[in-house]
Formats: C-alpha cells, structure tokens, sequence
C-alpha cells in the first residue's frame, strides 16, 4: 500500500482555458495558485493548462475536485481538470501508441484523458465516414485518436469523443504529451 504522506508527481490537464480569448488563465496566476494550496516544484506548460507538480499521494478524483473547485473561485469560472499520476503517463508512452502510424504534416496525433473508466460503445479501430479521423485505441482512461488534416482541417472529426464523453475529457496533442514527458523525466 502506498504511504499517503510521500510526495508523488502528477499531471494536471485543465480544461477549455485560453481558448479563443474565453477563460483567460495566465500561467503565472496558475502556478502561484497551485502552490498557494500547497503544491511544491509547479510547472507549466504551454497556454492550454497542462501542470506537473508534487504533491502528498491522493486519489486523483480527489485531486481533480480539490485543484477545480480552488481554481474556479480564484478565477471566477469553472475549470474541469482531469489528473493523471506520473507513472500513468509514463506508461502510456511506454506502450507507443502510434509507432504504427505514418506521420506527416498532416497526421495529427492524440491522446483523450477521460475522468472516468467507461465503456466506449465504438468497434476499434474507428474510422469517420470520411477517413479523416481515426480512433485507434481506447484504455487506462485514455483514448489514442489520429487526425488527417488533408482531408479535413477542423476538429469537428472529433464530435464523436464530446457526444460520448461530454465535458469528462480533454484531448491533448500527442507533441504535448512528449514535451510532458521530458519535463516528468527531469
């Protein structure tokens, strides 16, 4: 069993901040807030809300509901975050999701963090009707999705993810995710 007094490194995913000019979030602001409720070594990444910090072992859900509700006060809007432990995300790479895919620059790679484990009612893999988008994988509350910007340059591919899973998801480039990973491995 894992002592609940040793610090732990985990990754936060913030929802729909900086995005088009709504739910404006300067990185500074969010950092200081992060320690200001007792995070220690904070990092943040890019303007889309992805943190990495230290914190006393909890449950992830526990934390998801603790940085939201802090955040949300502090910033006057609500802010769903979803929270991964650092050995989650490791082992996602770990397992390269898409070694398998020819990339280009129009091959767009990406990782869905869902709150919660649900069943996905979607035979994989799964293409859209026109082959723009791809979804190759689901598991570990992640699904591993792959966009064609050739053939279509909108995320509305996606449509599929938001209609199933609401506001309990936020997708990250595959690119995010290795630039997490190098900061997680530092």
């Amino acid at each position: 069993m894992e002592d609940k007094n040793v610090a732990q490194k985990y990754v936060a995913f913030l929802r729909g901040i900086n995005v088009g000019g709504h739910h404006k979030v300067p990185m500074v602001d969010l950092k200081k807030e992060l320690h200001n409720i007792g995070f220690k070594s904070v990092i943040t990444l890019l303007n889309s809300g992805n943190v990495i910090f230290n914190y006393v072992n909890q449950n992830t859900s526990t934390l998801e509901e603790y940085i939201s509700k802090h955040l949300s006060t502090s910033f006057g809007f609500n802010i769903p975050i979803i929270v991964r432990k650092q050995e989650d995300i490791l082992e996602l790479a770990h397992d390269s999701p898409f070694s398998k895919i020819e990339l280009t620059k129009n091959i767009k790679c990406y990782v869905s963090f869902l709150r919660n484990e649900e069943t996905f009612a979607v035979e994989l893999p799964w293409k859209s009707a026109d082959n723009s988008y791809q979804i190759i994988a689901h598991k570990n509350k992640a699904i591993l999705s792959v966009l064609d910007l050739s053939i279509s340059k909108t995320t509305k591919a996606m449509e599929i993810l938001d209609k199933h899973f609401g506001k309990d998801i936020t997708t990250r480039n595959w690119n995010t995710i290795e630039r997490i990973l190098k900061k997680i491995n530092t």
